[in-house]
This record gives C-alpha cells, sequence and structure tokens, in this order.
C-alpha cells in the first residue's frame, strides 16, 4: 500500500491563517497512523483487540502451592473477577480511562477490557484458592492438594 507523500504547502490550515502548526500536524499524522493500524491490524493498536488484551505475568510452582502474579496497574479490587472452572484460572476485568484534561499526544498505557487464562492442574484445592491485588500485581495463590505435596520418602538401609 502506497501513502500519499503531503508537502508542507498541503498541512496548513486555513483556521491558523495558512502558518504551520507542528503540533497540530503531529496530532493528525498521529491519527492517520492509527487509522491505517486500525485498517491492517483490524484493532486499535493501543487498545488491544475487540475482545481485549492480556495483561504479563508469571506462573510460579512452590512445593505446596501455584502462584500466578498478574500485573494490572491502576485496576481496582471492584472491577476485577478472578474464578476457576474446568481446570482454568480466569481473570478478567477493566482498567477504566481517567478524564484527561487538554489534547492527548501520546499513549502507552493500556486501558479497556482485559482478561487472562491459564490452565491448571488436576491436583489443586480449588475451595482455598486466594487472591491478593497490592502494588498494581494480582497475586493468585492455588494451592496443590495433600497428595499433590512431595513428600520426602526414607531411603532403607540393608
Amino acid at each position: 500500500m502506497t501513502l500519499p507523500v503531503l508537502r508542507p504547502t498541503q498541512l496548513r490550515s486555513a483556521e491558523n491563517g495558512g502558518v504551520l502548526d507542528p503540533l497540530r500536524e503531529m496530532a493528525q499524522l498521529h491519527q492517520q497512523m492509527s487509522r491505517l493500524m486500525s485498517t491492517v491490524l483490524g484493532a486499535d493498536p493501543g487498545a488491544g483487540t475487540a475482545q481485549g488484551w492480556t495483561p504479563l505475568a508469571d506462573v510460579t510452582e512452590t512445593d505446596d502451592a501455584y502462584l500466578v502474579d498478574i500485573e494490572v496497574p491502576g485496576v481496582k479490587r471492584k472491577d476485577l473477577t478472578v474464578e476457576v472452572a474446568g481446570g482454568e484460572l480466569r481473570v478478567g476485568g477493566e482498567i477504566v480511562e481517567k478524564e484527561k484534561v487538554g489534547w492527548l499526544r501520546h499513549r502507552n498505557r493500556r486501558v479497556g477490557q482485559f482478561a487472562y487464562r491459564t490452565s491448571l492442574p488436576g491436583d489443586i484445592d480449588a475451595e482455598h484458592i486466594t487472591a491478593d491485588l497490592a502494588d498494581g500485581v494480582l497475586t493468585v495463590r492455588v494451592p496443590k492438594t495433600e497428595t499433590a505435596k512431595p513428600r520426602r520418602i526414607t531411603v532403607n538401609a540393608s
């Protein structure tokens, strides 16, 4: 796909008396690029996909539990859902966009709906799962059943 090349004379605006406004031009260029990316990728690159986006996460296994740490900066507890169904941990929520004053010139932070899913092994104690939110990280602790916990076996010598 070839984009038209705009000459500086074509960027002059009647609104500002024919004088170039670099900030306005950058905003217009950003809007054009966003529309192009939306057309090519089928989604707004700053907002994720139509189904939402997936936050970054780490899954760690300890002797007695699986720990899932999910980055959700700016999310309030009331905007989160955590559930276990069919051997799958599902975390969902929304980062609500704050009202901005002035012109938005650049966006890197994600806003909107998000979802994280991971499969869990069959040896979990689903009744004792806990979820804690602190410093922008949701930590879900999925305890193992007693039979799944490692046991030390005594070695007998003859």
